[in-house]
């Protein structure tokens, strides 16, 4: 990492990509690309025009490549990551609008300057029949490496058949094992990341409560095999089919809070996982939103390092209630996040943002107005990030703006609302790799909920 962050202007997310040169002479059936990075941030700014790589036409990759597709280059010291949102055209079958994406991810990557991997991907999905095609499809492309991998049954906003969330990492320093179907883990810099997606319930038809409670504990099992446990994972998303609906005269989302809570409890007890460090509450930032069916998919991520210079910072927003501090009138129990998770690494800041909604303290605001929402939603994200919040929770010099954001996930319950809730969005984060997905939030009274990423350094 060399210097204070630059980020591009052009995005690709709106147009087909750029076709440099078509034909070599040496390949007279290949055709090649620069899709150019939404932004480029905490490195170079500069962009190697030169193509690295030719796609060629074989059975196995076609070569159109006709998906929207915007992604961000951060430069970590001697490591690249790419965080990629892929959107085909709504149009084909499944089929086509999978080869689409994975032929545009392809793409992406091998135009780097270095290699890079793949190590974990969200697939959001219009319907669950579409899962099984999809998923074998991807296998059969990926083979022994496949990214750990979640299948999200939330429709994308424009219609398609599905949208993508890809993570991808390479650079000298950089190691990455595939250590069990959607268990990955990722070294670098004294790092190591443990990526682990997909868990759901031994029982699909249980209660909400034992869902989440069966989810956990083979979450919690993955976990150990991959060498790690709850007190490393610093992210968490929750994808609760029918969330908001009442079972046993209970709300699905509360059931599943007193699961996590009971788990947490757990945890503790068995000394496995310490909440209270250093006079702050230490809960993973996490996401907790709707999906369709009564399903229930758990996924997370656990960092593991011996650097001194690396600080855990949990966040919480100066005009909210601490979620785990709610009334009982919100849940029985109540849910156990943090509202963001900051990684201070050296002289950079991760930050991990929870889903996030239109609540200032502990209620929901703008009952009925997607817009205002919106808006709402986005301040609370700025003034969580901020430099003067960062100082509020003892460290000084960090913090983040929107423009520092990498990406972002936008749920959206009514789909009649996407192109409003779009546009606010584009006009706060500007060009900004970004995935919208209809989803019910978990309150029946919100209408937007987003999530995301921000890299800046430390001043």
């Amino acid at each position: 990492m060399s210097s204070r962050l630059n980020m591009g202007t052009k995005t690709s997310g709106d147009s087909a990509p750029v076709e440099l040169s078509s034909r070599p002479a040496d390949d007279p059936s290949a055709i090649c690309y620069q899709l150019e990075p939404t932004k480029h941030m905490l490195g170079n700014s500069d962009c190697d025009s030169s193509c690295q790589h030719c796609a060629p036409q074989t059975d196995r990759m076609p070569p159109c490549l006709m998906s929207n597709q915007s992604h961000s280059v951060i430069d970590l010291e001697q490591v690249t990551r790419i965080g990629l949102m892929i959107t085909p055209q709504s149009c084909g079958t499944v089929i086509d609008q999978s080869w689409e994406a994975i032929s545009t991810i392809r793409a992406v990557l091998r135009q780097q300057a270095i290699p890079m991997t793949v190590t974990s991907q969200n697939v959001f999905v219009r319907s669950a029949e579409d899962v099984v095609p999809i998923e074998d499809l991807f296998r059969s492309y990926y083979r022994d490496r496949m990214p750990a991998t979640n299948f999200i049954v939330q429709p994308p906003c424009g219609g398609q058949a599905l949208a993508i969330e890809a993570w991808a990492i390479g650079g000298d320093d950089s190691h990455v094992e595939f250590l069990a179907p959607n268990v990955v883990s990722v070294q670098y810099n004294g790092l190591r990341w443990v990526h682990v997606s997909e868990v759901t319930p031994d029982d699909s038809s249980a209660d909400a409560y034992t869902q989440s409670k069966q989810a956990f504990d083979n979450l919690l099992q993955q976990l150990k095999q991959a060498g790690t446990s709850f007190q490393d994972v610093v992210r968490t998303w929750i994808y609760q089919g029918s969330i908001t609906e009442v079972e046993g005269a209970v709300e699905r989302y509360r059931e599943m809070n007193r699961a996590r809570s009971d788990f947490f409890d757990a945890q503790q007890a068995l000394k496995q996982m310490t909440v209270c460090r250093e006079a702050r509450t230490y809960y993973p930032a996490s996401t907790g939103i709707g999906m369709l069916g009564r399903g229930l998919t758990l996924s997370c991520m656990a960092l593991q390092t011996d650097r001194a210079d690396v600080q855990l910072l949990p966040l919480e927003n100066p005009q909210q209630t601490s979620a785990f501090d709610y009334s009982s009138k919100f849940s029985t129990k109540s849910p156990k996040f943090s509202r963001a998770m900051a990684v201070v690494i050296g002289d950079y800041v991760t930050t991990w943002i929870s889903g996030t909604a239109s609540i200032v303290n502990s209620e929901s605001v703008h009952i009925g107005d997607v817009e205002k929402q919106t808006e709402q939603t986005i301040e609370n994200i700025r003034r969580l990030i901020s430099a003067e919040n960062f100082s509020r929770h003892g460290v000084p010099g960090a913090g983040a703006e929107l423009s520092d954001l990498a990406k972002v996930r936008v749920y959206i319950k009514h789909a009649e609302d996407y192109q409003k809730c779009r546009s606010i969005c584009e006009r706060h984060f500007g060009a900004l790799p970004a995935i919208y997905a209809q989803a019910d939030v978990c309150r029946p009274d919100l209408l937007v909920e987003i999530e995301g990423v921000a890299f800046s350094q430390v001043r």
